[in-house]
Formats: C-alpha cells, structure tokens, sequence
C-alpha cells in the first residue's frame, strides 16, 4: 500500500495484518494451537490414569520400600509402628483410664489393635495426600501425567502397608480368642470401601495442600482430633451414655468411627453387631462413593494448575 506525502513523495505502509483485531483465543483456533498443560475432559482424564496404572504401582511400592530404607529393622517399622502406639493407648487408656468398661481384656486388647492399625491407614493416606503434590514439585514440572496419580500411587501404598500388617492384627485376634471364620471374609469389603474413602479424601488434601503447603503442618492437630472422636481407644456408645443420644450418633456415624467398627465386627467374636450403628454398610459405602468421586472430580478441576506458580 503506497500514498502520496505533502512534498510530492511516494510513501509505502505496510498492509494490515490478517490477524488483526482478533483474539487469543481465536487466534489460537486459528492455526491449531492448545494450552500447554490444559486440563483434558474427564472421561479422557480417566484414560489417561489407567494408561499409568503400572507407573502408579510402580511408584506405590518404590515409595513403600524407602520409606524405612534407612532404619535397622527396616520394613519391620511398618508393623511395630501401630504396634507401639497401641500399647501406650492401652497403659493410658485402658489401665490408668478404665476406657475397657464394658468389654472384657480378650475383647478390649484386640478391639484397641484393630482401631490403632485401621485408623492409622486414613491417617497416613491423609498425610501423605497433603505432600502428594507440594513434595513432589520436581516431578510434576519435568514430567507430563495425569497428577491424580501421585495421590493414588501414596493411599495405594498404605494399602499395601496395611495389608502387611494384618498378619500382626490377625495374631492379636487369634491370641486373645478370635479364630478365622466366615465373618473375617467382610475384611475384604471393609477394606476396598476404606481405600475408596481414603484415596478420594487424599486426592482433596493434596489439591488443598498444593495451594497452602501450610497446611502440612496443621493436619496432626486435626486427625489427632479426628482420632480422640472416633473411638480408637474407647467404645463411643459406652462411654457416652450418660450423654445426649445425638452426640453418640454422629461421632459413630463419622466414616473412621465406622471403617474401624466393622473391622471389630468382622474380626473380634466377642465385638457384636448391637455395637454398630444403624445401616452402617449403607454409611459405609455412601461415605467411600461420596469422597471417592467427590475427591477424584475437585482434584480434576484444577489439574492444569499443579506445579505452576
């Protein structure tokens, strides 16, 4: 393009741009180009977590092999951990406090075992959710992956912890007159309700955790509280008799107060079932499907946010 100037002068310009006055977006349309890191749908977000499923193993049992890769007795701590906590509960708890009222040693010593263990499986998949992304920012900024992994791969990991140390919960049953029987068979869905609980309420602590690694440092205040009302150490429907019939309702029908409940029922044969709540397998797997899905699509809705900032 080419205009004549005042003195008689040929001036060229250059011509508009065929890009002009368009927007990023359309821009972007325009010549085929996509955010870098853009969140995928969910249905292709769950492909892409099953296409890792080996890495997601992989990485569950790599972490569980380090976890005590420095220590003498090495993966023995994975049991003489909840062990230990369970025997100092039971000299506060249940010599000094009386908290066994109502339940006889060889029903109260297996009882308080069994919640040690069951509680510090939601514990450890809480604790490790809150890091899963803010301790593992090296990973998330090299690598390309679908970030629901690393929480998965951590609550995958106390699973296979937890299964380890069943052989110890199983003695303790058996020591004080629990022997296998065809109740013991209800561990199994006990158990995949819990790591459906635990693995979608990991996956909601780690996207809160990624936004305030703070928050790492307030979650033992918070499950030790979650603890005292979940009645690890302690019956909630005898201890809270004298109490207002409520109060014992909603701490039983809290989801740790019930996962632990019909594990003693499952396992313990002097632990019956006038100790659970009303429709506590409806609680119990309301509770795994609600954070289950609930955690997975919170988590999802800000996957292209991790590692940024």
């Amino acid at each position: 393009m080419s205009e004549t100037t005042h003195d008689g002068t040929v001036a060229v310009t250059a011509a508009p741009s065929p890009d002009e006055g368009l927007t990023a977006d359309r821009l972007a349309a325009k010549y085929g180009l996509s955010v870098s890191g853009a969140r995928p749908s969910l249905v292709e977000y769950i492909g892409q977590l099953w296409g890792r499923r080996h890495f997601i193993l992989a990485f569950s049992q790599a972490k569980l092999t380090a976890q005590y890769s420095q220590a003498k007795l090495g993966q023995l701590w994975q049991v003489a951990t909840p062990l230990l906590n369970a025997a100092v509960y039971f000299c506060i708890f249940g010599l000094i406090l009386h908290a066994s009222r109502g339940m006889p040693q060889d029903v109260y010593i297996p009882f308080l075992v069994t919640g040690v263990f069951v509680f510090t499986f939601t514990q450890s998949s809480v604790m490790s959710g809150v890091r899963a992304i803010s301790g593992n920012l090296g990973l998330v900024r090299a690598l390309h992956f679908p970030r629901a992994s690393l929480p998965i791969s951590f609550s995958l990991q106390q699973l296979q912890q937890l299964l380890f140390s069943m052989i110890v919960l199983f003695a303790v049953a058996m020591g004080f007159g629990s022997y296998p029987s065809l109740s013991w068979l209800l561990i199994v869905p006990v158990l995949v309700l819990q790591f459906l609980f635990n693995t979608g309420l990991a996956l909601i602590m780690a996207r809160a955790g990624a936004k305030t690694p703070d928050l790492a440092q307030l979650m033992p205040f918070v499950m030790r509280t979650w603890m005292y009302a979940s009645g690890v150490m302690f019956s909630i429907p005898i201890m809270l008799e004298d109490e207002p019939q409520w109060i014992a309702t909603v701490l039983q029908w809290n989801p740790a107060a019930v996962y632990m409940d019909l594990m003693r029922f499952a396992l313990i044969d002097g632990y019956g079932s006038e100790n659970l709540p009303d429709h506590v397998w409806a609680a119990a797997g309301g509770w795994a499907v609600l954070f289950a899905l609930g955690g997975f699509v919170y988590f999802w809705k800000a996957e292209e946010r991790y590692g940024r900032g």
